[in-house]
């Protein structure tokens, strides 16, 4: 008889119900592409009350949290608008404690980082959560190391997701711990995701690190900039698409995007060249000329200048280091 891989999700009033659907949802992908051994996926709540999610939408638990015994192969508490409540619950945080005793590894999505951390889960761990509690989630805990960049942080057998949909990045992740790429990846094309984002790519790229651009024009031509990275980019051919001299153009970028036209086209090129790095078998050659850089040496420099490495060397390591700061040079050497 095949041991099942047992996993209990956490859930509370007001959690995000994509916290919740995006780990169940890739998980059982994973049995019907044949995981061994499968996953058991179970919702707990305390006192197996009916979760109200934040849309509104109530989902029933399955397990009284209080009740649950016997080993875990992984506990998920979920995030949502109701985390900081539920950081305050005594009994909730108490079980969670425990439930993290019976479990081989821990995780959570999103703001669920809050719960683990009031648990004390997380002291002296480096973790992500969402980029806009960042702040908060360290002015709470102060022996957390919080990284608000990365997609997903792995500290010894604890993991933390950021946003909503990075969930999906870490149970891929989780899949693949498990199971191996091959079935990673037929997770990944059923879901018609990413095929595996890595783990410290930055939560947000430079066109939605601030709010969208107020400037029409400026917003259109990020859009467009994003949909046709191997088209001819160049600050003449931007301002000729948007009716408006280079000048002019350039002014526009510095207002609303702190860069210029030229600065925006390398860094939007770069990340995708980046991602398809990571995600793809395709040469580096092959991926140059898909992002719009002129050889793959170029790419090579802008991958040195964005993130500190080269294709080669990304490609090696488990986890990326997180983009550079805008204008953040390299370190001199000693």
């Amino acid at each position: 008889m095949t041991t099942e891989r047992r996993v209990l999700i956490v859930a509370y009033d007001d959690a995000q119900i994509l916290d919740i659907a995006c780990p169940s949802g890739a998980l059982d992908i994973a049995n019907r592409y044949g995981a061994q051994p499968p996953y058991s996926i179970e919702l707990g709540t305390l006192g197996r009350r009916a979760a109200r999610s934040s849309a509104g939408i109530v989902l029933g638990a399955a397990q009284r949290l209080e009740t649950v015994a016997g080993r875990l192969d992984t506990l998920i508490v979920v995030g949502g608008i109701g985390c900081e409540d539920a950081a305050a619950d005594e009994r909730l945080l108490g079980q969670v404690r425990r439930l993290a005793g019976l479990s081989r590894r821990v995780a959570s999505v999103c703001t669920g980082a809050h719960v683990l951390a009031a648990a004390g889960l997380l002291d002296h761990r480096r973790v992500t959560t969402h980029w806009g509690w960042g702040d908060r989630l360290a002015a709470s805990h102060p022996d957390v190391a919080v990284d608000p960049n990365p997609l997903y942080v792995r500290d010894g057998n604890v993991y933390t997701s950021a946003g909503v949909t990075s969930a999906l990045d870490l149970t891929l992740a989780l899949i693949e711990d498990d199971h191996g790429p091959t079935l990673a990846r037929a997770v990944a094309r059923e879901l018609v995701t990413h095929l595996h984002r890595p783990a410290d790519q930055a939560q947000i790229s430079m066109f939605l690190a601030a709010p969208p651009p107020e400037d029409r024009l400026v917003r259109d031509l990020t859009g467009y900039i994003a949909a046709h990275l191997s088209q001819d980019l160049t600050p003449a051919a931007l301002a000729a698409r948007a009716g408006v001299s280079p000048r002019h153009l350039s002014r526009l970028f510095r207002t609303h995007l702190d860069t210029t036209p030229a600065r925006a086209v390398r860094a939007a090129r770069t990340e995708a060249a980046a991602h398809l790095v990571r995600s793809s078998g395709l040469s580096l050659a092959a991926i140059a000329r898909r992002c719009g850089f002129g050889s793959a040496e170029t790419l090579r420099q802008a991958l040195l200048d964005h993130y500190g490495m080269t294709g080669d060397t990304m490609r090696r390591m488990p986890d990326m280091p997180p983009a550079r700061a805008a204008g953040q040079r390299k370190t001199p050497g000693p």
